[in-house]
């Protein structure tokens, strides 16, 4: 579980050290999930055809798990675009918490005083960490802010549908069908292929071939087979390393610097995602999804 956060963390750096050479969000995404389901679809071909079964009734569902992919691929690097790693993380990981909101609103949970506490807590280390302190820094990032909520907004609905296919399916299986229909979704909305004519320099290769490979493929791998190991609970607490060494990594590949208020912020999220998944995991009425990777 940590390999999987370090990769995830490792793969956010090299996203932001493209984007910034002027390869768009849309052409990364389009890649990355291109490569990704091509390679996997490839295995399962020669090694585990059965991984690509899904009963026909299914494949509504499994459409709109895709499609909510490519909706988190874009916004997420939208947002690593527009402001620093561990900010653009660090929002995203406020998807449980859309979760913990939409069980209350819409499933009839309790609205327990823990996720009172954990909601104050993620907003307000988000506050510190997106620099709402500052007018002049909250209105530069203002756009970033958004792309980072509908990040963790897309993220929280991709959990929650996607949590049916996991019932229903192999984790594997889930994955591939998520990474082929995302693939399918940008090769239509953006240019087929855009990335064959594209003029991308032998370092911009190098660095989407890290994205697929060891923030794509790898980390999925290495989750799936540390939560057979520790308790899915324990495996999000883990995973909340990402941030951290998303800055740690962004640091000391970009330059990107964090602030002391900033790195106040980061610390108090973290606690918040830990108490919400601690307590939940205690919640008989508590939604699964929120116990699993989110």
């Amino acid at each position: 579980m940590t390999l999987a956060a370090l990769c995830w963390a490792a793969s956010g750096a090299a996203a932001k050290s493209v984007l910034q050479g002027g390869i768009t969000p849309a052409a990364l995404v389009q890649v990355r999930v291109t490569f990704a389901s091509l390679l996997l679809g490839g295995f399962f071909c020669l090694f585990r055809r059965d991984l690509l079964v899904v009963r026909g009734s299914d494949v509504w569902l499994v459409g709109v798990v895709g499609i909510l992919m490519a909706s988190v691929q874009f916004t997420y690097f939208f947002t690593i675009s527009k402001m620093n790693v561990m900010a653009a993380v660090l929002l995203q990981y406020l998807a449980p918490f859309f979760v913990a909101m939409y069980a209350v609103c819409c499933w009839g949970e309790r609205f327990a005083l823990y996720k009172i506490v954990s909601l104050f807590l993620a907003f307000a280390g988000c506050y510190l960490v997106v620099g709402g302190y500052n007018l002049d820094i909250l209105q530069m990032n203002l756009v970033g802010i958004l792309g980072g909520l509908s990040a963790a907004v897309c993220y929280a609905a991709y959990a929650l549908v996607g949590e049916k296919v996991m019932h229903r399916y192999a984790p594997w299986t889930a994955a591939f069908y998520a990474l082929f229909v995302s693939a399918v979704v940008w090769n239509v909305l953006y240019p087929p292929l855009d990335f064959v004519r594209a003029d991308y320099s032998g370092l911009e290769w190098a660095h989407i071939a890290f994205i697929v490979l060891v923030g794509t493929i790898a980390p999925f791998g290495l989750y799936f087979v540390g939560i057979n190991y520790i308790r899915s609970t324990r495996a999000m607490i883990t995973a909340t390393l990402e941030p951290l060494a998303s800055g740690v990594v962004a640091y000391l590949y970009l330059g990107e610097k964090v602030t002391l208020l900033q790195g106040l912020g980061a610390g108090i999220v973290i606690v918040a995602i830990v108490l919400l998944q601690l307590y939940q995991e205690r919640d008989p009425l508590a939604p699964a999804v929120i116990r699993q990777q989110t």
